[in-house]
Parts: structure tokens; sequence; C-alpha cells
């Protein structure tokens, strides 16, 4: 009984609920988050980015360059309207692909965060 619950728990963590076809890819990206300690949160993000961004284009991530991640930044922003904190977890997910899993540093400059809109608190009122 332990047993099956732990595979099915490594399971989960490694492939998600659905089944995902493991690419060489995928598997190179697990294993740099993992070497890494990053969150099963962050591993299940940043591998959603991915697939998203991979989807997007019917290519694989390992083929696409700059111009294709400014497009699919574009697209986050102005057509499916995402918040920038949202851009921005896809992005790092991207950052992390490129730079960490790809070894291709000089994309660094190529994928920018977007800029954050900074609220201004409002000051308690004094009486």
């Amino acid at each position: 009984m332990v047993v099956i619950v732990a595979v099915t728990l490594w399971w989960e963590y490694f492939v998600g609920h659905k089944e995902v076809p493991v690419t060489h890819l995928r598997k190179m990206m697990l294993e740099e988050l993992q070497r890494r300690n990053y969150s099963q949160a962050t591993v299940r993000a940043y591998l959603l980015a991915v697939r998203q961004f991979a989807e997007y284009f019917h290519r694989s991530p390992d083929q696409l360059g700059p111009d294709q991640i400014r497009r699919f930044q574009s697209y986050l922003l102005l057509e499916k309207k995402l918040r920038p904190r949202t851009v921005v977890q896809r992005v790092s997910a991207l950052r992390f692909l490129f730079v960490n899993t790809l070894k291709r540093h000089y994309m660094l400059e190529h994928i920018p965060f977007p800029k954050a809109v900074r609220r201004l608190r409002a000051e308690p009122r004094k009486r």
C-alpha cells in the first residue's frame, strides 16, 4: 500500500494528473528543476508554461527563438490579458528553459520581464 502511494505521488510529481509524453527536453528540464530543489508547485507551473509556449507555435521549444518569445509575451499580455505577475511566472519558466536547461545564456537578454504595475497604498485617514 505504501509503495503504491509513493509511486503514485512520484508519477504525479513528474508527469502530472494527465498522461503527458515525456520528451527528452521535458526530462532534461525536470532534472534541472530537481537539481535546484524547486518546489512541486513551481515545477508544475514551469512545465505548464513551456508546454503552452510549444503549443502556441506547434513546435518544440528548443526550435524557437527570440522572435517567438517576444510574440508569445505579447500574446499573453494583449490577447489573453494575463496580469503582469502571471506573465512574469511564464517568463521565468522560459528563462529557466533556455538558460539553465538548454544552456543558451545569450537568450537572457531576449527574455525581459514585463513591467509590473505598482499600486500606491492608501494612507489611513488621520482623525
